[in-house]
């Protein structure tokens, strides 16, 4: 009986499951995933894992690393102008060059959706993509350069400027001090100390400019005559000497367009310019007035902007960022809008919104994943500037130009020798990117729950 219930129950008994090995959600065995994983996984720690336990480790440690000092090398950083200047500089790139890198991709990014040489638009914008930053650096130091002969932003300036302000064509000269009346009255001005009377000539010599170096072909001088307020204003002084001095002499070259004032009780009550062989008159008004010569006959030229000065540097070189950067963005925002339903935009149009509404109340909402996504690629990206302040900013103005990353590099080799505060700041820099990779993955969660 037994030996029945057991060969019944055997044969009705459910066959025992063989035991497989373990595989992972795609089907592949666990050890198979694990050895492809590895190069990676060695290579992370090599390159992430390890550098970074070993900044901190060594930031806790003096300038060569032999004697531990604990937190003081943090609190160095924040007792350091020029640290405390870096951490200034690196808010100011982080709050501004990603916004406008960004805003200036969107409008790129719409802007070129309506035109028929898009593409060729966007090649042109994303071009400087493919400079290194080194080479744009050495760019931009060019474009930046003060002398409007060398410098593109300069020269552009000072175009601009001299379509609306007239500039002096005689910054050296001053009056002969030996041979005339004029004296020097404030604010680069000089004024006789005489006054005028009609059927006298008034005689304005000048020096400080060699006959040589006049801009373009100066007739000589000639002495005014006639009946009015008249005089001369001339260079009293020729090549190879002789003469008198206060007195136009055979040879010495007349000064066109200089403006002669006449000035009565502290007011101009005339004025006039000389011509070409250096003579003037002046209205009947200008009797027994004093004569001045005003500053804007003697200011020197204007050479443009100092773009690398300590005041303008950092915006110069976030300028130069922008430059490279807008492409990234530009290329980045347009993929986003090429997903857009057009349908959504032709339906607020037919609703009756403007252009600006559909792009401010939908265009941007829509895009605003992509949005997050570039400006928080920025942000990290800026944290670590380090090639174009370098390069850009000339020595005299680096210290006011200065970021977390070059002062890193500063500390550790570029003179400071102290490879302890070097990694204190590279801390520091990990620590504030951390805040904003955790931004950003909790973002890209969210849209995977979506």
């Amino acid at each position: 009986m037994t030996s029945v219930a057991n060969s019944a129950g055997g044969a009705g008994a459910l066959p025992t499951p063989s035991v497989s090995p373990r595989k992972s959600v795609t089907g592949t065995r666990l050890w198979v995933a694990v050895l492809f994983l590895l190069p990676a996984f060695v290579l992370l720690g090599a390159l992430v894992v390890y550098p970074i336990g070993y900044s901190v480790w060594r930031s806790l440690y003096d300038a060569d690393g032999s004697g531990f000092v604990g937190l003081k090398n943090y609190g160095d950083i924040f007792s350091n102008s020029a640290t405390l200047t870096a951490v200034r500089n690196t808010a100011i790139w982080v709050a501004v060059a990603p916004a406008l890198v960004t805003a200036l991709g969107l409008i790129f990014a719409v802007m070129t959706e309506r035109v028929r040489w898009g593409t060729a638009f966007k090649l042109i914008v994303f071009m400087p993509m493919a400079i290194s930053m080194l080479a744009a650096g050495i760019i931009f130091r060019l474009v930046y350069e003060q002398d409007p002969g060398l410098g593109a932003a300069n020269a552009v300036a000072k175009s601009i400027h001299d379509t609306f302000v007239s500039s002096s064509v005689y910054p050296n000269a001053r009056p002969n001090a030996t041979a005339s009346d004029l004296k020097p009255s404030g604010g680069g001005s000089f004024t006789t100390t005489g006054t005028v009377h009609a059927g006298t000539p008034a005689l304005l010599p000048l020096v400080g400019i060699a006959p040589n170096r006049l801009p373009g072909t100066p007739e000589n001088a000639k002495t005014a005559s006639g009946p009015g307020i008249t005089g001369t204003v001339w260079l009293d002084f020729k090549l190879g000497g002789g003469g008198t001095k206060g007195k136009v002499d055979p040879g010495e070259k007349a000064l066109k367009g200089v403006k002669v004032e006449a000035v009565k009780g502290g007011k101009v009550v005339a004025s006039a310019k000389s011509g070409a062989d250096g003579t003037f008159t002046l209205p009947a008004s200008a009797d027994g007035a004093q004569l001045r010569l005003p500053a804007s006959n003697f200011s020197a030229p204007y050479n443009g902007i100092d773009w690398l000065g300590p005041t303008l540097v950092t915006p110069a070189i976030i300028g130069a960022y922008v430059w490279m950067w807008a492409g990234f963005a530009m290329v980045l925002i347009a993929a986003g809008l090429a997903g857009v339903d057009r349908n959504l935009l032709e339906a607020a149009r037919v609703d009756g919104a403007n252009e600006w509404q559909v792009f401010r109340r939908v265009t941007v909402p829509l895009l605003a994943p992509v949005l997050v996504v570039v400006l928080i690629t920025l942000m990290i990206n800026v944290m670590k500037i380090f090639d174009l302040v370098y390069i850009i900013a000339p020595q005299p103005s680096q210290d006011d130009a200065n970021v977390l990353a070059l002062q890193l590099f500063l500390s550790s080799f570029g003179g400071g020798g102290n490879e302890g505060v070097g990694s204190a700041i590279g801390v520091i820099l990990l620590l504030l990117v951390l805040p904003v990779m955790f931004v950003n993955i909790r973002r890209l969660r969210k849209e995977r729950q979506r």
